[in-house]
């Protein structure tokens, strides 16, 4: 009986040849999608922004609540890393309005904190060009 002898190539080798297709699989469609024009249009789609006015009216009155402080927090969305948290402070003016021109569609979190009034927060739904949000605050519990 004779044995024959079987040469096994590296391991080394074996992953440089297993990592060649599978870069140029990957490496192919983001060529494709380069060329057929949909980056513009989705690039025009993740920058779609709502003008957001954000109404603050308090008690049985319904009186405007002046210098309330307006917490907007949302998460911008991000293809390498986590998502970016981001957090707006606005205050509202006399007639009890705060206004931003620039909230991203999608859902966002508003809290209002104002001396006097009990604390609000909520999430919203933005999915209108422009959109108005009225919020009416609650007094506070007496503490005895």
């Amino acid at each position: 009986m004779k044995l024959m002898r079987v040469e096994v190539p590296s391991p080394r080798y074996l992953a440089a040849l297993l990592a060649l297709p599978l870069a140029a699989a990957l490496a192919l469609p983001t060529a494709l999608g380069a060329q057929s024009g949909d980056k513009d249009k989705k690039k025009s789609d993740d920058d779609a922004v709502t003008r957001l006015r954000i109404e603050v009216t308090g008690g049985d009155e319904a009186k405007p609540v002046d210098q309330a402080s307006v917490y907007v927090r949302y998460s911008e969305e991000r293809l390498l890393r986590r998502d970016k948290k981001v957090e707006l402070n606005l205050k509202t003016n006399r007639d009890g309005v705060a206004k931003l021109d620039d909230a991203p569609r999608g859902k966002i979190l508003i809290q209002i904190v104002a001396p006097g009034w009990k604390t609000f927060g909520k999430w919203f739904e933005l999915d209108q060009e422009e959109q108005t949000i009225k919020i009416q605050l609650q007094k506070p519990p007496r503490w005895y």
